[in-house]
């Protein structure tokens, strides 16, 4: 078993808890409030931004040609996840200037920008794979419910993280950590650790 398959499996309980969250279980079954929706989507828009700064200095990291290469093709796939963002911003009149980062927001890009500023590069894979691996995971999980139309005004969202050409992306960032990253306490503290603040992400989410 690869080194990002382990540490996918060896975090289920965090995966499970995420599943089973209030905000992303709405989503869902396009029960969530809107203003909750329209509050994480601002909230998610400066995440990704710093998740693009996070793959720059990643970049201007890399020891090789082809991982630069694919950390710049990751790079250009938060575009797209940006573009989702902007299209609710703009149907939904959501104000994404001037966001103000929730705690939950600033712990998490805080966390990763230290970690891509200091941390080796198999590390930082570590603490930006959960971001991906996880949204891809929700997106199909969440998918069947599409069939009977239960996300309603969040299909287009399930329908991002569920397709295949986002599993890909996340399948590229998975071989740059086991390409990258040696099995050490410092790789699976990582990996734990941005799963945990993706739980604490969606728990602020429900908050007004």
């Amino acid at each position: 078993m690869s080194l990002a398959a382990q540490l996918w499996a060896e975090n289920a309980d965090v995966v499970a808890d995420v599943l089973a969250n209030p905000f992303v279980r709405g989503i869902g079954d396009g029960s969530l409030d809107r203003e909750l929706f329209a509050g994480y989507i601002a909230q998610d828009a400066f995440f990704l931004e710093s998740f693009a700064r996070a793959y720059g200095l990643a970049l201007s990291r890399s020891s090789d040609t082809d991982t630069l290469l694919t950390f710049a093709d990751l790079l250009a796939g938060v575009r797209e996840e940006l573009g989702l963002h902007e299209s609710y911003a703009a149907s939904w009149g959501i104000d994404m200037s001037g966001v103000e980062p929730t705690a939950a927001t600033l712990a998490y890009t805080e966390f990763l920008l230290a970690t891509a500023a200091t941390a080796e590069v198999g590390v930082v894979c570590a603490a930006m794979t959960p971001c991906m691996r996880l949204y891809a995971h929700i997106g199909v999980t969440l998918a069947d419910d599409l069939e009977d139309d239960k996300a309603g005004p969040y299909a287009q969202w399930v329908q991002t993280y569920a397709d295949p050409g986002f599993e890909e992306v996340t399948s590229l960032l998975e071989r740059l950590l086991d390409r990258h990253a040696r099995d050490t306490a410092a790789a699976r503290t990582a990996y734990r650790r941005a799963m945990r603040l993706e739980l604490a992400f969606f728990d602020a989410a429900l908050k007004r």
